[in-house]
C-alpha cells in the first residue's frame, strides 16, 4: 500500500498538496532510502535538540553578561567609565590607539584567561570583568564532546587563520584555527593532558630567575584501576582541571603502545609523573569521568565562581583598543575600548590596576601592536602611532609541527562511520549518540582522538643508531632526558584538520618536532583592527627540523610494521594516498614527503616573551609588559621556551602563578596607579 494511503487513513489528515507532493516522492523511494531518510532526520533532530537543550548554557544560567552597557560607558570622560581593578582582554579583534587625549580613538580570552579570572576573583577586594569576543564554549556540544571538537573549525567560533607562504615548505599557506569563544583554545584542542618535561620548566627559571612553576594547584587526578602504576600522590587532588584515563581508545592505538616497546621505546605509567616524559603509554587528558571536555571555561568559571559579585564576564564584546594615559613622564595602560560588532557603538571601561592581556601567542601580539607597542618602524609601516618602541612584541613564533602518515585499516573497523555516508553509518552514529548523550556511558563518542602517544629524543642510539643515522644534529632539548619529537595516534586518517576524510576505513600515525629550532613572527596586515594579523611559524627554515622530522617518519614506520599494530594494518594496500610503502622511499623521498605535509599541531607560543628585556624579552616574570605600567600579557605568548609537549598546562600554570603574584602585590601596597 503506498505510504500516501497508509499515513492518510491512520492520522484521518484533509490532503494538503504540499504532503501530497512530499509523500508521492517518498513512496517512490527504495525501502532502504526510506530508511536512510527517516535515520538522517533523526539525527538532524538530536543535534537540533542538543543544542535547544544547552542554548541557556551560552550565558552560564544568565552568569555572562550579553549587553555591553552594563559593563562599559559610551562617554568620552574617563570619570565616567565603569571601573574594575583588573580587565582581562582575550577573544576580538582591535582599533589602533594614541595616547589618551580625550578624543574619540579607536580580544580574546584565551585558556589562562578564564582561570586568572577565577583565581582573581576569590580575593572580594579585586574587582575583574572579563570580556571575551566570542561566546560560551561549553555552550557548544561539538566543544563538550570529545570527538567533535574539530566540527568548530569552519564555524564562526574559530579563527579561520592562514600562514604566510611557508618559503621552506612548498610555499603553502597553512590553515590556523584560533579559538574565538569562553575557554579559548582548551575548547577545541585534543584533551591530551600532557604538561611538557620537568626540564622544561627548569629552564624556565634558568631564564628568568624564578622557580615558582607548579602543577598540583590547578588538576584534579582521576584514580583509574587499569592503571595502578600512576603516582597518584605525585598528582593534584583538590584542582578545578579535572584529569584522568576517561577518553574512549581505539585497539589499533591500543596495539601502538606494544609495538612501540617492540622497537625499543621503553613504557611509562604517566607522562607527567616523577619519571619524567620519556616513554610510549595511553594519553591522559582533560576528560572528566562523565565523559566531558575540560575546558578552562568549564573548570574555572563554575556557577560558584561566576556568583561572585566582584566578576563580570561579557561575551560578544571584542575589544577595539587598550587605552593608554601619560602620567610623570611613564606610560600607564587606564582601560579598554570595546565593541559588539565592527562600526557598533563603542564602550568604555577603566582598569585601577593591570589591564591583563590573555589573547594567545597570535592575538596578544597584535593587540600590542595595534595599540602601538611593538616594532617602531613596522608600525609606522602601517600608519600606527607609536606608543613605545618594543622590537621584539611578535617576534620569536614558535610552532610544533606535525607530520601525519596514513594507513589502511586492515579490519575495516575505524570511526569512518562518524561523518556518514550509509544507513549503516548513521545507525551507527544514532547508537554512540545515544549511548553518549542518553546514557552517559562514554563510548566512541568519548574518544579524543589523540589516544596513544610516545616521546623520544632524536638521538636515542636505540632508535636511530649512529650506523644508519650518522648526521649529528644539534641537540635543541631542555635537558638530557627531555624530549624533541612525540608521535601520537589517532582512530583514523584525515587531510586539511579533519575537513577530507578518506573513502576507506584508516588508521593515522602522527610525529611532531616538540622542541623546533625555526621561528617566525606575528605581523600587522594593516592598521585595520578587524583584519587578522599575518603569522609566520617559518616551518622547516632551519633545516635540522626538516632532518628530525625525518628520522621521526622513520621511526613511526618501523613502528607500524611491528606486531601488534601491523596486524591492524592493510601493508599490502599500494594506494599512492595511503602510507604503507612509504618504508621503501629514500631519505630524499621522505625530505619531500615533510615539505609537502607540515602542518600545525596547534601550538604557537612565544611571541610575547617572559625573559630579561636585554636577551628579547617583552615582559618579565612578573608578566608586566617592559616600559608600561598596569599592562600584562598571560598565555602561551611569554613562553621563555615552547614546552616539549603539549601547551594548555603551561598556560594553566602561568595563570596560576600570576595570580598569586598580583594577589601578593596588591596586599602588600595601596598604590593605585591611576
Amino acid at each position: 500500500m503506498p505510504i500516501q494511503s497508509t499515513l492518510a487513513g491512520s492520522l484521518s489528515v484533509p490532503s494538503i498538496p504540499h504532503v501530497d507532493t512530499v509523500l508521492q516522492y517518498l513512496s517512490s523511494l527504495s525501502p532502504r532510502t526510506r530508511l536512510l531518510l527517516v535515520s538522517g532526520g533523526l539525527l538532524a533532530f538530536i543535534i537540533k535538540y542538543l543544542r535547544v537543550k544547552n542554548a541557556r548554557r551560552a550565558t552560564r544560567g544568565g552568569y555572562y553578561v550579553e549587553d555591553l552597557s552594563k559593563v562599559g560607558s559610551t562617554s568620552e570622560n574617563k570619570d565616567s567609565w565603569n571601573t574594575y581593578d583588573v580587565i582581562i582582554i582575550g577573544g576580538g579583534t582591535i582599533q589602533k590607539v594614541d595616547i589618551y587625549d580625550g578624543q574619540d580613538k579607536s580580544g580574546y580570552v584565551g585558556t589562562s584567561g578564564c582561570a586568572l579570572a577565577a583565581r582573581l576573583s576569590e580575593d572580594t577586594n579585586i574587582r575583574v570583568l572579563l570580556l571575551e569576543a566570542g561566546g560560551s564554549g561549553t555552550a557548544l556540544v561539538e566543544s563538550r564532546t570529545p570527538s567533535m571538537f574539530g566540527r568548530l573549525f569552519i564555524t564562526e567560533h574559530v579563527h579561520k587563520l592562514r600562514t604566510e607562504p611557508q618559503v621552506f615548505a612548498r610555499g603553502k599557506t597553512n590553515f590556523w584555527p584560533r579559538a574565538k569563544m569562553l575557554g579559548g583554545c582548551s575548547s577545541i584542542n585534543a584533551q591530551m593532558a600532557q604538561y611538557g618535561a620537568p626540564g622544561d620548566f627548569d629552564e624556565w627559571a634558568r631564564v628568568i630567575g624564578d622557580e615558582s612553576w607548579y602543577f598540583n594547584k590547578y588538576e584534579t587526578y582521576i584514580p583509574h584501576p587499569d592503571y595502578p602504576l600512576v603516582d597518584a600522590s605525585a598528582r593534584g587532588n583538590s584542582g578545578p582541571v579535572r584529569v584522568g584515563y576517561n577518553n574512549y581508545v581505539s585497539k589499533p592505538s591500543a596495539a601502538f603502545i606494544k609495538s612501540c616497546i617492540r622497537v625499543g621505546i621503553p613504557f611509562t605509567p604517566d607522562f607527567n609523573g616523577p619519571r619524567g616524559t620519556l616513554g610510549v603509554s595511553r594519553i591522559m587528558t582533560y576528560v572528566d569521568d562523565k565523559y566531558r571536555r575540560v575546558s578552562s571555561e568549564s573548570a574555572y568559571l563554575t556557577p560558584n565562581v561566576l556568583a561572585r559579585k566582584n566578576l563580570t564576564v561579557a561575551t560578544n564584546a571584542t575589544v577595539s583598543r587598550i587605552i593608554f594615559e601619560e602620567v610623570k613622564g611613564e606610560v600607564h595602560a587606564v582601560g579598554v575600548e570595546f565593541a559588539r560588532e565592527k562600526n557598533g557603538q563603542m564602550y568604555r571601561a577603566r582598569a585601577k590596576r593591570d589591564v591583563v592581556l590573555s589573547a594567545g601567542a597570535v592575538h596578544s601580539p597584535h593587540i600590542l601592536m595595534l595599540s602601538g607597542v611593538g616594532p617602531a618602524e613596522h608600525l609606522r609601516s602601517h600608519n600606527v602611532p607609536v606608543v613605545l618602541d618594543h622590537p621584539m612584541v611578535g617576534q620569536n613564533l614558535v610552532d610544533h609541527p606535525v607530520v601525519d602518515l596514513y594507513f589502511k585499516d586492515k579490519h575495516n573497523a575505524s570511526a569512518k562511520w562518524m561523518r556518514p555516508k550509509t544507513f549503516g553509518d548513521t545507525a551507527k552514529l544514532i547508537s554512540a549518540m545515544v549511548r553518549y548523550f542518553a546514557f552517559g556511558s562514554g563510548g566512541p563518542l568519548a574518544t579524543n582522538f589523540g589516544e596513544s602517544a610516545a616521546f623520544v629524543r632524536s638521538d636515542d642510539p636505540k632508535l636511530f643508531p649512529p650506523s644508519k643515522y650518522p648526521q649529528q644534529l644539534t641537540d635543541s632539548t631542555s635537558a638530557k632526558d627531555s624530549p624533541d619529537l612525540e608521535f601520537f595516534t589517532t582512530p583514523f586518517a584525515y587531510k586539511e584538520h579533519g575537513a577530507i576524510w578518506f573513502d576507506v576505513h584508516t588508521f593515522a600515525l602522527h610525529c611532531y618536532l616538540v622542541r623546533p629550532m625555526s621561528t617566525g613572527a606575528v605581523l600587522l596586515k594593516s592598521n585595520d583592527p578587524w583584519q587578522l594579523p599575518s603569522v609566520n611559524p617559518n616551518y622547516l627554515q632551519n633545516t635540522e627540523d626538516m632532518w628530525k622530522l625525518v628520522r621521526g617518519v622513520r621511526a613511526l614506520l618501523d613502528i607500524a610494521h611491528a606486531e601488534p599494530l601491523a596486524g591492524y594494518l592493510d601493508h599490502t594496500s599500494t594506494r599512492e594516498d595511503l602510507d604503507h610503502q612509504l618504508h621503501l622511499k629514500s631519505d630524499a623521498e621522505i625530505v619531500e614527503l615533510v615539505k609537502d605535509r607540515v602542518e600545525t599541531v596547534y601550538h604557537p607560543t612565544s611571541t610575547c616573551r617572559m625573559a630579561p628585556r636585554e636577551e628579547g624579552g617583552v615582559v618579565d616574570n612578573k608578566l608586566k609588559v617592559y616600559g608600561i605600567n598596569g599592562l600584562r600579557v598571560c598565555d602561551a605568548s611569554t613562553f621563555p621556551k615552547i614546552i616539549s609537549g603539549h601547551t594548555a598546562g603551561g598556560c594553566y600554570v602561568i595563570a596560576e602563578k600570576l595570580a598569586d603574584d598580583m594577589k601578593a602585590e596588591y596586599k602588600s601596597t595601596k598604590n593605585i596607579i591611576i
